[in-house]
């Protein structure tokens, strides 16, 4: 059983589990549809099941899988927490599948290093796990647009002004 609360710390309602179906589509027979690997895990794990090397900077991996998203929702690709031990990153960080999407679920990592040292990086083979897949809900922001904005403690602190 999920308990729910609202901010106050309130129990608002109770639910077995939270769960809810969304379509997913092999592109290629030897796609993996993703799993979670523990029961709690928040991401479904994206295995690569085809390594794109064309550009020596960057190391392109398919999934063989597309997705469709439900309206309201948005897919998020993280790395896994397993790239700190390889010589890559994922190229923009965070990967975004927004709901009208259809294509091919690829991850695109830029190789660390120079050049000649990406001839030999460490990085995933086909057949690993390269990234997880989490879908959730995001609201439609409607922008105003003001003269002033409230004031807060922080106020136009950035980088580093609330110290280390």
């Amino acid at each position: 059983m999920v308990r729910i609360f609202n901010w106050s710390g309130v129990n608002c309602f109770n639910i077995k589990k939270l769960k809810m179906k969304v379509k997913i589509k092999k592109l290629v027979p030897e796609g993996v549809i993703p799993r979670y690997s523990k029961p709690g895990d928040a991401g479904l794990d994206l295995i690569a099941i085809g390594v794109d090397y064309n550009n020596p900077l960057y190391v392109e991996y398919n999934t063989g899988l597309s997705v469709e998203i439900p309206y309201g929702y948005v897919g998020l690709i993280f790395p896994r927490s397993s790239v700190s031990g390889i010589e890559m990153i994922l190229s923009n960080c965070v990967g975004v599948i927004d709901s009208g999407y259809r294509g091919e679920i690829k991850l695109r990592f830029k190789v660390l290093g120079t050049e000649s040292d990406a001839l030999e990086p460490i990085i995933y083979r086909r057949g690993d796990k390269v990234g997880q897949l989490i879908i959730i809900p995001y609201p439609q922001i409607e922008l105003e647009e003001v003269e002033e904005l409230s004031e807060t403690v922080r106020g136009e602190g950035g980088f580093g002004s609330t110290g280390k």
